[in-house]
């Protein structure tokens, strides 16, 4: 059914008083603005594991509710999508492009564009100016063998084709950067400033295409002076933000520094204004609102507390809701079925050859030229070669002038595509950079005790998930303080979640170097991080030698850049933040306990560390553990309470050596359980691990192993005697016994926690009354690296009841052991 535009409503009187909400403006975009999100999040949940950039799933979920798919069904269309709501999506929509330009504009340092070498610019010159040649030759053909596209002028089409096959698409490059741990390598490096290079050559020739593309098909038949005068109206603009708005950013940013107690929240409102300010302004020009915004970014100072107000306040609204609508939109103006018969797919892979060819050949010959090494030099012509973001920007203002038809259209969006679904498999497939993670050496805290005195340096590395986590590892590190003259060195790594927020990749750039996290005592913004600041003041109050870090990756990745540092650093001890954590909620004068889950993905990153690090790791099953309580020094008189629970074997010695190290504080008081067969009898060698037939996330499963019982025997009889030698009198020790096993129980009880081990997860579950935290420990031994050894457990797997774990602070078990 016709409608005029002017007839409709913004709002509908409801159901109950006959009207159909979806004839109204207002609900109606709220429908389509719910499918959008619902359709494009499903893709991007199933695109995850290709890695994917989310732009991908945006446009598929919109060509998938556009006419190629859903769109065929026209009484679908017709109601759901018809024709007069499409100005206002778009207009909703043109909105989230706007900001979002602005923030890419954020996110471009001009200083760092001239600081980058000759080596950047020839690639991005190579990059830019061999597809555009190319882009002009397929724009012949697509001319006489398309229909109707030889309606527009000469100029503008040949610019377009040009622009839409040479652009890189800068957010996204850097995206894909981030996530393969190369934004800051130099090849990285390299592609970011050649692609930030390519940005600004872009929307210059965009500017040149608007402004000669006018009014699309009579835009062939207007004055050349109209062209010369937008041109001309555009560098004025440019030239004016950059002498005068420029200098008067930095003054505001001046003025929403730290040294002043609030950012004043009309600094915030006037810049936003200034977008769209901006934005009208370039529309009045004839060039387009989104280069206005985009150059405004430009003028705002890249350091300091201003820049990052701006990307909160805007960047999870406009990158969450508003900017998939605009993409979304693109799918939707996208008809598959305009691409027909063998001509026309012929042409869209010509396309698509044309577009790899240049970017690709055009950056690999000048990389090669500069003794970059021919795989590096591919990787960069792969880099350069994505498209995504930008170039549907180019091509939506393209088909919204009327240069591009249909056809055209199609099969650009399809080569946008295509050329951003292969960089990230390709760049995986022929760039394996050597990481660097050598785990040749484990170290173990009991190296420590066999060194001379004068080397008894103890490096700990600790991971942190948020400020929740500090109170219980500060107040843990300090139980590890000996009275004695050891150094403690302590190297904190914030983990944090590489999302699709520019402030993430702003993040990546501050905190890694050469692709890993770094440790630099004078790093900017180090004393507006929560984490960090907590832990400076612990150093010095409690004279540690602290160094913090940010560690920003995809949870795939993450265990990657920990045993890194760990192998860097030379740390003893790994300790890793539990994926759950209990806290005591308040409700009047009584108190239940609520569960923190921060995430199965961050379990997972637990689960890797363990197989992978090159030392003893340590996870905190944190259960208030230093959270309202004091924590241990010289003149606490609190005493913390810590229980070992022995039962043998390589984790439960570096336990025993750990507790030796709280035994020495003086607000610690240590008591260690030692399970043992009462009758004497030996083990028979039973091995406890994973079953390669049964999920290792479900349950455990016993199978044989050969391996030297009586030597493990004596090593866990020397270490308890060393331990009752060197502390007697500052710790208990109580045997515990019996007759009746629990060996099969273990073998076939539903797993909880697998990664902790049985013991560990028995302690860290739920329901066993257990309210103490747990440190569960892991050594890794070169000899049982991949099998650990255990034996029958007797009688002591009901030793933790409700009343006897209330009085224990801590308990710190074997990760896998038990003998």
């Amino acid at each position: 059914m016709p409608f005029n535009i002017t007839s409709i409503k913004t709002s509908s009187s409801g159901a109950w008083q006959g009207d159909n909400p979806l004839d109204f403006a207002f609900p109606l975009l709220i429908v389509q603005i719910t499918l959008i999100l619902v359709v494009s999040r499903f893709l991007a949940f199933l695109l995850k594991p290709l890695r994917q950039p989310k732009v991908i799933a945006e446009i598929v979920g919109g060509i998938l509710l556009g006419p190629s798919a859903f769109g065929r069904n026209k009484k679908y269309m017709h109601r759901i999508f018809p024709s007069w709501s499409t100005p206002i999506l778009e207009s909703v929509a043109s909105i989230g492009l706007l900001f979002f330009l602005f923030l890419v504009g954020l996110e471009l340092d001009l200083s760092s564009i001239r600081r980058s070498s000759r080596r950047a610019f020839g690639i991005a010159l190579a990059g830019i100016s061999l597809p555009f040649v190319c882009g002009i030759g397929v724009a012949f053909v697509l001319r006489n063998t398309i229909d109707g596209a030889d309606k527009v002028g000469y100029g503008q089409f040949l610019v377009f084709m040009g622009v839409a096959l040479s652009i890189t698409a800068f957010p996204v490059l850097a995206r894909i950067l981030a996530e393969l741990k190369l934004l800051t390598t130099q090849i990285g490096e390299t592609a970011m400033a050649a692609a930030a290079f390519n940005d600004v050559a872009a929307w210059i020739l965009l500017a040149l295409a608007v402004a000669l593309a006018g009014d699309g098909e009579g835009g062939g038949h207007k004055s050349p002076l109209i062209s010369i005068w937008v041109l001309l109206s555009g560098a004025g603009f440019v030239i004016f933000m950059m002498v005068v708005i420029r200098p008067g950013m930095k003054w505001v940013a001046r003025r929403c520094s730290p040294e002043h107690e609030v950012v004043d929240e009309a600094y915030i409102c006037l810049t936003l204004a200034g977008v769209m300010v901006s934005g009208f302004i370039t529309d009045l020009i004839g060039i387009h609102s989104i280069f206005g915004a985009f150059v405004f970014g430009l003028t705002i100072p890249k350091n300091g507390e201003f820049a990052d107000k701006l990307i909160q306040r805007i960047e999870d609204f406009v990158s969450g809701l508003l900017l998939p609508l605009y993409f979304a939109s693109s799918g939707l103006k996208t008809d598959v079925a305009k691409i027909s018969g063998g001509k026309a797919w012929g042409l869209l892979v010509l396309v698509i050859s044309t577009a790899c060819a240049g970017k690709i050949l055009g950056t690999f010959a000048v990389a090669m030229m500069f003794m970059i090494p021919a795989r590096e030099s591919l990787t960069l012509g792969v880099l350069m070669n994505t498209k995504g973001l930008v170039e549907l920007i180019v091509l939506n203002i393209g088909k919204e002038k009327k240069v591009l038809n249909d056809e055209i259209f199609a099969i650009l969006v399809l080569m946008a595509l295509f050329t951003t679904f292969i960089t990230t498999p390709t760049v995986m497939a022929i760039y394996k950079p050597a990481r660097g993670i050598s785990i040749r050496t484990h170290r173990k805290l009991r190296d420590l005790s066999t060194a001379n005195e004068s080397a008894d340096e103890l490096r700990i590395l600790a991971c942190v998930h948020g400020p929740g986590n500090v109170p219980s590892l500060i107040t843990l590190i300090e139980s590890t303080r000996s009275s004695k003259k050891s150094i403690l060195k302590l190297f904190i790594m914030h983990l944090v979640e590489l999302t699709e927020r520019s402030s993430s990749i702003i993040m990546v750039q501050r905190a890694r170097k050469n692709g890993f996290p770094f440790f630099n005592r004078f790093r900017q913004g180090q004393g507006n991080d929560r984490v960090a600041g907590a832990f400076q003041a612990y150093s010095q109050l409690g004279h540690v030698s602290v160094r913090p870090t940010t560690a920003i990756s995809a949870l795939s990745t993450m265990h990657q850049d920990i045993c890194h540092v760990a192998e860097e650093k030379r740390v003893t001890m790994i300790i890793l933040p539990f994926h759950k954590q209990w806290r005591m909620e308040m409700d009047g004068e009584d108190g239940h306990e609520m569960i923190d889950n921060v995430g199965h993905g961050w379990r997972g990153v637990n689960q890797k560390v363990l197989k992978n690090a090159p030392c003893s790791v340590a996870v905190l099953v944190d259960r208030g553990f230093g959270n309202g309580s004091q924590t241990p020094g010289p003149s606490v008189t609190a005493v913390q309470r810590v229980c070992i629970v022995f039962f043998g074997g390589p984790d439960d010695r570096e336990a025993l050596e750990l507790g030796g190290r709280m035994a020495e504080h003086p607000a610690v008081k240590v008591k260690v359980v030692r399970f043992v067969d009462k009758n004497g009898l030996e083990s028979n060698g039973v091995m406890l691990r994973p079953s390669p037939n049964r999920s290792s996330e479900q349950s455990y499963t016993f199978s044989t192993a050969t391996m030297n019982r009586e030597s493990e025997k004596e090593l866990d009889e020397t270490a308890v005697a060393e331990f009752i030698s060197k502390w007697s009198g500052m710790v208990e020790l109580h045997r515990e016994g019996g007759k009746q096993h629990c060996g099969g129980e273990l073998a076939d009880r539903q797993a909880e926690h697998a990664e902790l081990g049985p013991i560990g997860d028995i302690l860290a579950s739920s329901g066993h009354g257990v309210v103490s935290s747990v440190l569960v420990i892991q050594q890794h031994d070169v000899e049982h690296a991949e099998e650990v050894p255990v034996s029958k457990v007797h009688h002591g797997c009901d030793k933790f009841s409700p009343n006897e774990s209330s009085s224990i602070k801590e308990i710190s078990v074997s990760n896998d052991n038990i003998v």
